[in-house]
């Protein structure tokens, strides 16, 4: 049974998922170099966290490999996302990446093979609603929106997959053996990436002094604590809930970047517009949930 410190957690995690974007902007080396960066510290962070607290790593073979594929798409999500606002621009990548909350609501019950919720859906297609308000869209950047769209799809398929996965192994062990799946994925891409999309066919991996504390930043604090945080939580909340909540995060990046970057972020009528239809969708959801979700009684 959820509690409001279980809501109040996941809020904190979706705040520090907003604040990735201004990191990410910080970082001088391009996302795919980043990425590869992140996930090797978020591994052995992760490692050395399970070892300091004498965790265990075994998990069966299978098991393995099905954690170590799900990494493969946290990768092709995190590349999908940075790559969305490199191509375009943060708002197309942000409005594709909205759909998340809509496709768990359609993932979630076709996965564990129920039916789908009409709410929910209705709530995804709110989300998305509020967040066409408050970014600009444009139309022109087709790339990126697909990226943006393909983020929020992966973000809400590995979610899915960890639900069922963290029924019977330990959150951290998921997220250990799945931050190794993104690093191997990401370190295959790399020759792909080399010669068709780097730029004059090079890669730029050294970063900077002030690039290892930002991606370390990212590695375990945004990584290692939050993702594991949340994967931890979907044993008490829904993976729809999760991902509805999770369209905050850019609400809360542009407010960190406003009070961190001064006024070059400057927010109109449209932004407070879009987030009190996104809060309402958020705050909702539990009612919503007790209403119409009611359990089915046998006669």
């Amino acid at each position: 049974m959820a509690t409001t410190t279980d809501y109040l957690k996941l809020h904190f995690i979706v705040f520090l998922w907003g604040f990735t974007a201004i990191l990410g902007l910080l970082i001088s080396i391009p996302s795919v170099e980043m990425v590869l960066y992140r996930t090797l510290l978020a591994a052995l962070g992760m490692g050395a966290f399970m070892l300091w607290r004498n965790g265990s790593f075994q998990v069966s073979k299978v098991d393995s490999i099905k954690l170590i594929l799900i990494g493969s798409i946290v990768c092709f999500h995190w590349l999908a996302f940075f790559g969305s606002a490199r191509v375009s621009n943060a708002s197309v990548s942000l409005v594709g990446f909205a759909t998340n909350s809509l496709w768990a609501a359609m993932l979630e019950p076709w996965m564990n093979r129920n039916r789908i919720k009409k709410f929910e859906l209705l709530l995804g297609l709110v989300v998305i609603v509020g967040l066409y308000v408050i970014f600009s869209f444009n139309f022109e950047y087709k790339l990126g929106l697909a990226l943006g769209i393909a983020a929020g799809f992966t973000a809400a398929l590995f979610s899915v997959l960890n639900a069922k996965m963290v029924r019977r192994i330990d959150p951290y062990a998921i997220t250990f053996y799945e931050m190794i799946g993104a690093f191997i994925a990401t370190a295959l891409f790399l020759p792909i990436y080399k010669y068709t999309i780097a730029e004059q066919g090079e890669l730029r991996l050294i970063p900077t002094s002030l690039d290892w504390v930002y991606i370390a930043l990212l590695a375990w604090v945004c990584t290692v604590y939050a993702f594991s945080m949340s994967v931890k939580l979907m044993k008490k909340l829904s993976v729809f809930f999760i991902q509805l909540t999770l369209n905050l995060e850019p609400v809360y990046g542009i407010i960190m970047a406003l009070i961190i970057l001064g006024n070059s972020e400057k927010m109109g009528l449209n932004f407070y517009a879009g987030t009190l239809i996104i809060i309402s969708a958020v705050v909702s959801y539990p009612w919503l949930k007790k209403k119409f979700d009611k359990p089915v009684f046998m006669r």
